[in-house]
């Protein structure tokens, strides 16, 4: 029997800006209209489903994180969100000292079908059923009060309705958006803009990658003052971690690894099996890390204002957010549309050219997040170990 070819998400992404560029030369409007109006419709899906994803998501992740807490769970996840905010603004302050130097600012998205008069055939308004800031500070209040409730009606509700967003994520979502990118670089290489634009992906990429190498080292430099050992021994006996999540683009599938070679830097099984399958869903470093840097290119690159006061609030509430992210190629950028949206203003373009960038890069926010994680496990264990010990003589 012929073994299945199949490819990943990343392939196809890639696939689809080459056949995007190849025949936004060739194809007449009346080509690139079919597509627009294809990204029309799918646009409006996705601002339907953000509020949802919202909803469903950050609930059952803050009433699991808030429930039966103890001071383990609150030290853990602390030291991941401020591991997470510490990497959203080294992102934003490298790139507003770098980023400048390598893009060139020049026509906003949003007028590149304009200047083309290029409009869909027809549209179909699917209006969202509550606000983005309303799906959070709905997803707040319902996540901290099913943490502090005896009964778990509501939560199993609320973990049915997750499924059913993560399957929507995974079956109906991440499939489309192949051809929905591929729409945009249809129409961005008919407009003549896509050029421009590919090249600031190639150096925003090589400027993120090296953040990646050098954030990783500082978490270990860090966690090697709590620990009184080699940094560089302690991150080089992490690598077969980094690599597995290289290859599986999943922090969920490479938690066996990161635990053994976790173990292997001397940290107790328990603080390990405790630490490791918690950050892995709850410190994306890695994933904010590109997140912000990608937004920030994007409005230096279109003359929008990138204030400090702004991009503070944003990062604040991605590393939230980030804590809902599913675990699936792509899941931390779906997880983020909605306050890319309502702080950052990112509209359908943007949030498309911010999703195959993300996607450009996912292994490698991965393989950060799951490195890191061995870091943070560190300092739980000095820090959380000892009580722990005596608590069991």
């Amino acid at each position: 029997m012929k073994k299945k070819i199949r490819f990943g998400l990343l392939p196809r992404i890639i696939i689809a800006i080459a056949l995007g560029i190849l025949f936004g030369n060739v194809l007449s409007g009346a080509w690139v209209r079919i597509f627009v109006t294809f990204n029309s419709i799918f646009s409006e899906f996705l601002n339907f489903i953000i509020p949802l994803i919202i909803l469903g998501l950050v609930t059952p992740a803050i009433a699991d994180i808030g429930k039966g807490a103890g001071r383990m769970l609150a030290v853990t996840a602390l030291v991941a969100y401020f591991a997470t905010l510490f990497s959203g603004f080294l992102s934003y302050f490298t790139g507003v000292i770098v980023f400048p130097h390598l893009i060139d600012v020049g026509v906003p998205l949003e007028q590149v079908s304009e200047a083309q008069g290029i409009s869909p055939y027809f549209s179909v308004s699917i209006p969202p059923l509550m606000g983005v800031m309303t799906a959070l500070v709905l997803s707040f209040t319902l996540g901290l009060g099913l943490a502090h409730l005896s009964t778990t009606t509501l939560k199993d509700a609320m973990n049915d309705f997750k499924k059913i967003i993560t399957k929507t994520i995974s079956v109906v979502i991440l499939p489309l958006l192949p051809i929905y990118i591929f729409g945009i670089f249809l129409n961005m290489t008919h407009a003549g803009q896509v050029y421009s634009i590919l090249l600031v992906f190639i150096k925003i990429i090589g400027v993120i990658f090296i953040l990646h190498i050098f954030l990783l080292i500082f978490q270990y430099v860090i966690a090697s003052m709590f620990v009184k050992r080699n940094p560089f021994k302690l991150l080089f006996r992490m690598m077969p971690a980094y690599f597995t999540a290289l290859g599986t683009q999943s922090s969920a599938a490479t938690i066996p690894v990161t635990l053994e070679q976790t173990r292997k830097n001397g940290v107790s099984d328990e603080i390990s099996g405790f630490v490791v399958p918690l950050c892995a869903t709850i410190h994306l470093s890695g994933s904010t890390m590109k997140i912000v840097a990608c937004a920030l290119a994007l409005m230096m690159m279109q003359g929008i204002p990138y204030d400090f006061p702004l991009f503070a609030g944003f990062i604040f509430m991605l590393g939230i957010t980030m804590v809902a992210a599913p675990g699936v190629p792509g899941g931390a950028i779906m997880a983020a549309l909605g306050i890319l949206s309502s702080i950052l203003g990112f509209d359908e373009s943007e949030q498309a050219l911010m999703i195959a960038l993300y996607i450009a890069m996912d292994s490698f926010g991965t393989a950060c997040n799951v490195t890191g994680d061995g870091a943070i496990a560190l300092i739980i264990d000095k820090v959380m170990g000892p009580e722990r010990r005596k608590k069991t003589i």
